[in-house]
């Protein structure tokens, strides 16, 4: 795995050797597979000094009952101390834990309430269909085991989903959130002595002029008469304040902006405008003040509106903006943003008209982020290989512990004149609608996190893709007959004479 992540990840890492795989890994490991194994094991073997010698002998008297709270709760314990150890930090660790969690209560509820729910439908079927009768019974009569080889399947495959075919929705949803006419190139450091000459060149190639906006450098110094303290931010806010601002100034709100709270300054106060993002960030609120360093000259002004900036237009936006009067007389250099035809690169013959202009080319940016998107995805898919395997191994692992209970039945079936074909085409129903039950709870699950980063952590709306649960349902229900397949290809070789003498 380790060599075959590096093959994958090549066009990323540039590094032309790494270094082999340490012991850590082995060891986490070998102390991982330990823990669970003592989590969810030693519960039910501590239950065998229960066992009597009766029930040895008499198969008759039914399993040996394990307390579910000691079972479920050592494991769990188990389960979560081991996540807090490898993510390394409490939050994390807490935050993932508690997903896990979520997720595994809200697809147990639903299969244990889709079993409910099938159970009148296999009373219907009784007198119309022997072999969906049978196929319900099988999933029915165990309903724990069945939970939990459809939790253990949903989960993997939802990771594997929600990085196959709901990453490319989003990545699509994105790019069509994007005006088909949004800037594709951004100038920085246009010197206001070459507002005209620039605009002319554009012209001049066929291009139309453009707004320039003045960009002037500073930094957040005070708060409501405050010196700022990084040690009183963290995480995205910390490398807000930790670095200078591009702020601006104009008399008028852009038309590109929405001022969701307050109202637009007066020309001769000391006021701004701030982004709503960047006022949530640092816990701003209308009416406070900011203070700004910019280039030794302190300028400070209240809070007097908060915009809503659309950063998917690729429009130049600004998260402070301020009234002429205050930042006019600063230093300061023109940014404009616009759309250069693919057919039509001048960009070379503009950087040597104006050496020392900026020209960013977000296209091209987007596009190397994208190939190394699609490399670091391929990789991780690689890894969520691993856990669509295990839950392929907890579908076979609780199909074995039932083995013995299925070979009596499947005996005493066919003794009452059951064929073998419908008893196989019994099982087979049975695991397709195991494995579709799965693929659909895993399908709707990505689906619903794809949503809510779209809407949350992305800001567009995503289109439902049908056919991710098309894929979801079919997937899974091949995978579990592969497994059912595999756990129980010897059930009906037992002869049911054999099985009648040892029920006895």
């Amino acid at each position: 795995a380790h060599f075959g992540l590096i093959e994958w990840l090549g066009g990323v890492m540039r590094t032309p050797t790494l270094p082999a795989p340490s012991w850590r890994p082995a060891l986490q490991g070998v102390v991982t597979g330990s823990l669970l194994l003592i989590g969810f094991a030693v519960p039910p073997l501590m239950q065998l000094r229960r066992v009597s010698p009766l029930r040895v002998l008499r198969r008759d008297l039914g399993h040996p009952t394990v307390p579910a709270l000691a079972t479920w709760g050592l494991g769990l314990i188990a389960f979560l101390a081991l996540l807090l150890w490898f993510a390394g930090d409490l939050k994390l660790g807490l935050i993932a834990g508690g997903g896990f969690v979520v997720g595994f209560v809200v697809f147990a509820a639903v299969a244990y309430g889709v079993l409910r729910l099938s159970t009148p439908l296999r009373r219907r079927l009784a007198a119309r269909s022997v072999v969906l009768r049978f196929a319900l019974a099988g999933a029915t009569r165990r309903p724990m085991s069945t939970v939990i080889q459809v939790v253990a399947l949903s989960i993997g495959l939802m990771a594997l989903l929600l990085l196959t075919l709901t990453r490319t929705d989003l990545i699509e949803g994105w790019r069509a959130s994007a005006p088909a006419d949004a800037p594709n190139r951004f100038v920085i450091n246009i010197q206001p002595d070459q507002r005209e000459a620039f605009n002319a060149f554009l012209i001049n190639n066929g291009l139309p002029a453009q707004n320039l906006l003045p960009m002037v450098r500073g930094r957040l110094v005070g708060i409501n008469e405050r010196p700022v303290n990084l040690d009183d931010f963290d995480g995205r806010a910390r490398r807000l304040v930790d670095r200078e601002f591009n702020l601006s100034y104009m008399s008028d709100a852009p038309s590109h902006n929405r001022i969701v709270a307050g109202r637009w300054f007066k020309p001769d106060a000391d006021e701004i405008s701030v982004e709503e993002g960047l006022l949530k960030e640092l816990g701003l609120k209308l009416g406070d003040s900011l203070a700004f360093d910019i280039a030794g000259q302190t300028v400070s002004a209240k809070i007097s509106s908060v915009r809503k900036v659309e950063w998917n237009s690729f429009k130049v936006n600004f998260f402070v903006i301020f009234p002429p009067k205050l930042l006019e007389p600063l230093q300061q250099s023109l940014i404009t943003s616009f759309r250069m035809p693919a057919d039509r690169d001048i960009g070379p013959q503009l950087v040597a008209q104006f050496p020392n202009i900026t020209l960013v080319d977000t296209g091209a940016i987007l596009r190397q982020v994208q190939t190394v998107l699609d490399q670091v995805v391929a990789a991780v898919e690689f890894l969520f290989l691993f856990t669509l395997a295990a839950g392929v191994l907890v579908l076979y692992a609780a199909l074995a512990s039932t083995r013995d209970e299925r070979v009596r039945e499947s005996g005493l079936l066919r003794a009452l004149g059951a064929s073998r074909p419908q008893l196989t085409f019994a099982h087979v129903i049975e695991f397709a609608l195991i494995g579709a039950l799965a693929g659909l709870l895993a399908s709707l699950g990505a689906i619903a996190i794809g949503q809510a980063l779209a809407r949350h952590a992305f800001a567009f709306e995503m289109p439902i893709n049908g056919w991710s649960v098309l894929i979801g349902v079919a997937g899974g229900a091949a995978i579990a007959l592969i497994g059912g397949w595999v756990g129980l290809r010897h059930v009906l070789n037992h002869p049911p004479l054999a099985t009648l003498r040892e029920s006895v």
